[in-house]
């Protein structure tokens, strides 16, 4: 089926003539973005849509597309969205809403707009590009089974590509457009090398499936698969490959259900059980490799990224809200990249469905690296971030930032979190973590004397002892304003048994894990615990006090945002968990203070004691 859409535009008159929208001097800067030495592509087009195109893969299979394009004769560059959704759903007039918190509360009962990715094609057509929304196979109305990031899906997107690249409507140049799906897919196929490839609009990706998403930490991560497979993968008709099987054979497979039943925290979890015993069941083949992958291995390392390979320039980025699942990508990304490359990470709040807030933003990226329209994207500082409670952005040519001061604040007791060192004969705190009782310990600094401000990696160094033989750390970073209200700004995680660093990755403000094997702990030894904190940025004003806390458990959740970084696997063992403060012992929480803080915090707040 073909449609026909007109271009909104204003005063403009449509001549009909090869499709394209007739316009006076002022109606070339309708609908557009320009500055004073620059412009992007006008809106002037109508829009043809076509529905259910097939594209062929070299092995017979057929993938459904949906094609917006210039209604005109002439050869335009194109973008492709490449994902595993409903089609219709990414592409109907939907107003865009925010994801309320009854939205997710609800997950699994009702569907939200949470996978509505792909942007507005009519946007991009209206402006002198085709888009293409391309199903992967096994979803939609795609052939086949789905591949969720693996090589074949990855090897599909890249003849996608070269097949669009190849119409008659097509000048040559592709590039790809869209968020998390959407965008991690982008960097995979961007390994490729695909020749018609030029340009990646990318943010939003989770660049680290094992440990951005589903194993953060080392710790099964298991509400976020669980719920976007039972509505998401469910209305977009997605037919799981079973990759254990075909790597492991039956009866090794079997085995490994079973074994994977037998995990006591797995089993204290009715919707993980339900699963393992219905592995053929529905989308459950999705899940199931994941919790049958609980460490590093070939099934992760395939759907890896090689960022060494990528050619093509990229833009990256995220929101601080989205710390438990897309945010780590933004800034690996930034790092390893060696392309033309930009990040942007802005305010803590999830894009709203149907994305629209980047289209502009991406129309200059694209018309610079696809049309060769000089937009002078570049010449703007390559980062940009949104410094929440100073509500403001900041731009820098490199991160972390070049006035960042890593600067220790030591675990004390009494909950004090200061930068003094320990003095003599300070001790220890302990809670209890158990199926009825997840307890947890607070640290935190004495009112600030001074606007201080802390933008980059944070990291935890604990030293502890527990009476099980592991611990799933939950720790969480606060923003705690004068009345005691606390807001959260970030998070990070490891299972204890995981700790064994990538020397080759970490850094002293950012440890990376191998979670290659499971090291578990001696019941009352002491070990030493570097965990990773995801990156935020917050301005504290003054009287205001910086919090950690220190848990094996998610805290119930209170809003949408807290909601993307919970549904941590917790442990069945009742235990009791000790963190020792001490010179012998010198827990610590590393933070990148970038502005303020000059003399360090006072124990007295700043303030005189009040006379009596």
């Amino acid at each position: 089926m073909v449609e026909i859409f007109l271009a909104d535009s204003g005063s403009a008159v449509f001549s009909g003539h090869q499709g394209e929208v007739r316009m006076g001097f002022f109606d070339e800067y309708q609908g557009s973005t320009f500055g004073l030495n620059w412009r992007v592509s006008p809106r002037k087009f109508q829009v043809e849509i076509e529905e259910h195109a097939k594209i062929p893969m070299t092995d017979g299979v057929m993938l459904d597309a949906i094609i917006f394009r210039p209604r005109d004769s002439g050869r335009f560059p194109a973008l492709l969205g490449f994902h595993c959704y409903n089609p219709m759903a990414q592409v109907g007039p939907i107003k865009p809403t925010a994801i309320s918190t009854a939205q997710w509360r609800h997950a699994g009962q009702e569907r939200t707009n949470a996978s509505i990715e792909a942007g507005d094609p009519r946007f991009f057509a209206q402006r002198g590009y085709v888009h293409v929304i391309c199903n992967a196979r096994g979803t939609g109305q795609s052939d086949g089974l789905w591949h969720a990031f693996g090589p074949q899906e990855v090897a599909d997107c890249y003849q996608v590509i070269e097949w669009m690249a190849s119409q008659p409507w097509c000048d040559g140049n592709v590039g790809m457009f869209g968020v998390s799906y959407f965008a991690r897919i982008q960097y995979l196929v961007a390994q490729l090398q695909p020749p018609s490839l030029k340009a990646l609009f990318c943010p939003w990706a989770g660049t680290d499936y094992y440990r951005d998403t589903i194993y953060r930490g080392g710790i099964l991560s298991y509400k976020w698969p669980v719920g976007w497979s039972e509505t998401s993968l469910y209305y977009a008709n997605c037919r799981p490959y079973n990759h254990t099987l075909a790597e492991v054979g039956e009866e090794r497979y079997r085995e490994l259900l079973a074994e994977r039943l037998e995990d006591e925290d797995i089993r204290a979890v009715p919707e993980l059980v339900k699963i393992l015993e219905t592995p053929e069941q529905g989308v459950h083949p999705f899940v199931v490799d994941l919790l049958l992958h609980p460490t590093w291995g070939e099934f992760w390392e395939v759907r890896a990224i090689n960022y060494d390979k990528i050619e093509v320039p990229a833009y990256a980025g995220a929101d601080w809200g989205i710390y438990g699942h897309h945010l780590s990508g933004a800034f690996r990304s930034w790092e390893r990249l060696k392309t033309p490359k930009r990040m942007l990470v802005g305010p803590p709040y999830y894009l709203d469905r149907p994305l629209y807030q980047l289209h502009f933003e991406a129309l200059r990226w694209f018309d610079q690296w696809l049309k060769g329209i000089d937009t002078k994207i570049m010449e703007r500082k390559p980062v940009e971030l949104f410094i929440m409670g100073a509500n403001t952005w900041k731009e820098a040519d490199q991160w972390p930032l070049p006035e960042t001061e890593f600067t220790p604040f030591y675990l004390h007791e009494d909950g004090v979190l200061s930068e003094r060192e320990h003095w003599a004969y300070e001790g220890s705190d302990s809670f209890e973590d158990s199926p009825w009782m997840r307890g947890e310990l607070t640290y935190s600094t004495p009112p600030l004397v001074e606007e201080t401000e802390i933008v980059g990696p944070v990291m935890l160094k604990l030293y502890a002892a527990t009476t099980d033989i592991d611990i799933n750390w939950n720790i969480t970073l606060l923003a705690i304003d004068p009345a005691g209200d606390h807001q959260v700004l970030t998070k990070g995680w490891l299972k204890g048994s995981h700790r064994e660093f990538d020397m080759s990755q970490s850094k002293p403000w950012e440890p990376i894990y191998t979670h290659r094997k499971s090291d578990l702990l001696a019941p009352g030894d002491i070990y030493e615990f570097a965990i990773k904190i995801i990156p935020t940025a917050f301005r504290f004003s003054r009287d205001w006090r910086i919090g950690i806390r220190i848990s094996g458990a998610d805290a119930v959740p209170r809003n949408p945002q807290e909601l993307m970084g919970v549904g941590s696997l917790t442990r069945a063992r009742i235990s009791r968990i000790t963190v020792f403060h001490n010179s012998e012992h010198p827990s610590y929480l590393l933070l990148p203070v970038t502005a303020g803080n000059r003399v360090n915090t006072y124990f007295s707040g700043g303030k005189w004691p009040a006379r009596a």
